[in-house]
Parts: C-alpha cells; sequence; structure tokens
C-alpha cells in the first residue's frame, strides 16, 4: 500500500514539476493529501449508497420506530465513523514507522474517530428517546433530562479518552485523578447531579409530566409545564412568563398538581356569602305562602311544615306558644333548601360529587353561607361563567327570602345618615324664618 501510494505521490510531484530534490519533503503530504481526497470520496459514495438504500427499505415497513432509528441523521454519522476509520487505516501506510509526523497525525486521528463515535452515540440516543416519548407509557414523561444524563456520560467518556489519548497515557490514570477530585466534581455539576436524580424520582412517582398544571406561590409558578430538563422545569404561567425552576426543588419541597382535578371531570366550587343575621327570623304564614309560588321548594315547605305541626300537636304545643316553644320553620332554613334544589336541578354540576350548602361559624361579618359543588366540566372559562352565574343569581334571590346580604358601610351608606340631620338643620333654618316673619309682622302692627 505505502509503495502504490509513493508512486502515485511521485507521478503527481512530477507533473506539477517539482523536483526529485524536493520529492523526500513533500511526497508524504501529497499522500496524505490523496488519502484524505479518497476518504472524502469514499463517505460521499456510502452516504448517497447506504442511506438512500437503508432508507428506502424503511420506509415500506409498517413500524414507525425504525423511522427514527435509521433516520438520515443516524445514518450520515454511521457513515463518518466508517470513513474515520478508514482514514485511520490508511494513515499508517502514509508516513514512516517511529516519525513524529506520524505520532502527531495518528494522535488526531484517533480524537477525530473518537468524535464521530461520540456524534453516532448522540444521535442514536436522540432517535431511541424520540421513540420512547411515542409511546403511550411514556408520553409526557420527563424523559428529556434522562437523555441529557445519557449524553452527559458520553460526552465524558469521550473527553477521558481524548485527553488520554493527547497525552498518551491510559485513561485509568485520568479516572484515579477524578476520583481524587470528586469532591470539585460534585461542586461543578451539582445541578446536574441532583436533576438527574430528581429527574428519575419526578418519572418513577409520576409526581410530573409535560403539559401538568401546577401550582408552586412560593416561586411565582402557576401554570402548564412545558419542559422538563436535566436541570431545569420550564413552566409557563397563565399571564405568558415562564418561570424556570431546578428538578430538586419540586421533589423536596411540596407544589400543587391539578392534573387529578383535569382528569376527574369535575371543578370545585367552594364561595360564600355572608348573611346579617338580624335577618334571620321564624316564617309566618303569609311568608310561607308567599316561598310556595317557588317551584323548586313548594314541595319541601309543604313536607317540612306537615312534620311541623306533627310534632308541636304530638308534643301539645299550642300555635299561641309557638312563638318560642315547638318547631319552626326559618326563612335561612329554606332560603338553604333552596339553593340545595337550585344547584341540583339548575347549574351544571358533577352530580358524582359531593354537592352541599352549609353554614360555617358566624363572624363579625356575618353568617357565611357556604355553596359547594363540582362543576361537570375543567375547563377554565365554562367553569368562571358558571361560578359567577351561581352567585348573580344567589345575590338577586336573597331578599326574596327576607334575607339581607352583609356589607360592610359604603360612602353611600354614610351620606344617607348624614341626610336626615340635614334636613332637620334645614326645618329648624325654615322655623327661625317664620319667626322673625312673624316678629316684623307684629312690629308693623305696633307702628314700630
Amino acid at each position: 500500500m505505502q509503495t502504490f501510494l509513493k508512486k502515485w505521490t511521485d507521478a503527481l510531484l512530477d507533473w506539477l514539476g517539482a523536483t526529485s530534490a524536493q520529492h523526500d519533503g513533500w511526497d508524504r503530504w501529497v499522500a496524505l493529501a490523496l488519502a484524505v481526497v479518497l476518504v472524502v470520496l469514499f463517505d460521499f459514495v456510502s452516504r448517497l449508497i447506504l442511506v438512500r438504500g437503508v432508507r428506502r427499505l424503511v420506509q415500506r415497513t409498517r413500524a414507525r420506530w425504525d423511522d427514527e432509528l435509521f433516520s438520515t441523521d443516524v445514518l450520515n454519522r454511521l457513515c463518518h465513523i466508517l470513513s474515520a476509520v478508514l482514514l485511520a487505516f490508511i494513515l499508517p501506510v502514509v508516513f514512516e514507522e517511529a516519525s513524529t509526523a506520524r505520532e502527531v497525525v495518528m494522535r488526531l486521528m484517533e480524537v477525530y474517530v473518537v468524535i464521530t463515535v461520540l456524534r453516532f452515540v448522540n444521535a442514536l440516543l436522540s432517535a431511541a428517546f424520540r421513540i420512547a416519548s411515542d409511546r403511550p407509557a411514556w408520553q409526557n414523561k420527563p424523559i428529556k433530562g434522562l437523555r441529557q444524563t445519557a449524553q452527559g456520560i458520553a460526552l465524558i467518556i469521550s473527553v477521558i479518552l481524548i485527553v488520554s489519548i493527547l497525552i498518551d497515557k491510559s485513561p485509568t490514570i485520568l479516572l484515579t485523578g477524578l476520583g481524587a477530585s470528586a469532591a470539585l466534581i460534585i461542586l461543578i455539576f451539582r445541578d446536574s447531579i441532583l436533576g438527574f436524580v430528581s429527574g428519575i424520582q419526578l418519572s418513577a412517582n409520576d409526581m410530573l409530566q409535560v403539559g401538568d398544571w401546577i401550582s408552586v406561590p412560593k416561586y411565582g409558578a402557576d401554570g402548564n409545564v412545558i419542559e422538563v430538563s436535566l436541570t431545569t422545569v420550564k413552566i409557563r404561567n397563565f399571564d405568558n412568563t415562564v418561570v424556570m425552576l431546578p428538578p430538586y426543588i419540586l421533589v423536596s419541597e411540596s407544589f400543587q398538581n391539578w392534573r387529578a382535578m383535569q382528569l376527574s371531570g369535575g371543578r370545585r366550587v367552594m364561595r360564600s356569602v355572608a348573611i346579617d343575621m338580624t335577618s334571620v327570623q321564624f316564617c309566618t304564614s303569609d311568608m310561607l305562602d308567599r316561598y310556595r309560588t317557588i317551584d323548586l321548594i313548594k314541595d319541601y315547605i309543604d313536607q317540612t311544615e306537615k312534620r311541623v305541626e306533627t310534632y308541636n300537636t304530638a308534643h301539645g304545643i299550642a300555635a299561641a306558644e309557638r312563638r318560642i316553644n315547638g318547631l319552626h320553620q326559618t326563612n335561612l332554613g329554606v332560603f338553604r333548601a333552596y339553593l340545595v334544589r337550585y344547584l341540583q336541578n339548575e347549574v351544571p354540576v358533577n352530580k358524582q360529587m359531593t354537592l352541599m350548602v352549609r353554614q360555617l361559624q358566624p363572624t363579625e361579618t356575618g353568617l357565611p353561607m357556604q355553596l359547594y359543588f363540582f362543576t361537570n366540566t375543567v375547563d377554565w372559562i365554562a367553569y368562571e361563567g358558571i361560578q359567577s352565574d351561581v352567585f348573580d343569581h344567589v345575590l338577586a334571590i336573597i331578599p326574596e327570602f327576607d334575607l339581607r346580604v352583609f356589607q360592610n358601610p359604603t360612602g353611600s351608606d354614610l351620606e344617607a345618615l348624614r341626610r336626615p340631620d340635614v334636613s332637620l338643620k334645614e326645618d329648624h333654618q325654615h322655623d327661625l324664618n317664620d319667626d322673625h316673619a312673624q316678629e316684623h309682622a307684629d312690629g308693623v302692627d305696633r307702628g314700630v
């Protein structure tokens, strides 16, 4: 092989007009150039034949995983490895043994082989993780961090091999040195190591998926997860800002994941309206007759009234004593029964989930009447619309039950308190004017 290359280089140098004395200085470099050109042509032809041939075979199959595993990028980098190996095989023939030039070029060639293998491994890992992400069991899983970890390990191995080649030392020596400086390495790659471990925990425990709505109030995060990598969890808030958190924060601290709510088919409404406790009273016959005109609670009022009459009669409680003794219906109880039936019949609620209307602990701002139910949709806009419609109706219907909503005094309330004082002052001024007019009239009559 060396004789063949020497003949070609001598012929090429003679054709270029170089003298024989110059042959010894130029022939090996011209041979190197010829070898490089030969390898480049081989790389081009192999990519032309191998890539096109394999891609045609892959496209004929029904499986989809082979489209990624034998993608153009993977096959091109495989051809680069074959070309690098061929060049590494040819170069020792070009240079004489034990020459400095051969040693330098061969070391650079070995480095190039390592780099081409690294690029091929990265492409293969990317294809493998794309195949995994298409499977239902792995969809929306934070596997990007695992891919980055695998590529990082491959990079570290490649760097160790390259350094050992350049300094002509065994890789074990470098690994021993790295072991001695493990503390420094851990300090430098702390986030990557913690991110790798946290990514495995997030994935293994199914704590987080891409697309989940999570809330981390401590760090101002409230939105959808758009990316989970080795060192970062990227969250797009609902105001379109982006918050980036280290994965280990989500493992070491608590966060709220709304995925279960979204999958349940119902979203909770838990809101209260404050009732003025001074407006709560026993129902009179006129009040009950008026409430009976409301279709939703007509049957409830009749049934409850029968139970009240039965109890009071059985215990000998006369009608005159019922102001204090015996059972009574209250306007607040009737209102609570109305709200339950209103939610059950008029509001799109999830009937498989909890629905109740309850009183909370009274406070200085009134008696909270809480509506607790789940809508039949988890869509945010529809949910807010249902919630608003319900409380629009509740606030409007409260006066029909002779109840009042508690509300702190506003400017108009204070203005109304001032008006009686103003009227008294005006009446007093009118009286003074009348007195003055009468005195003037008396003075005229006396001829004053």
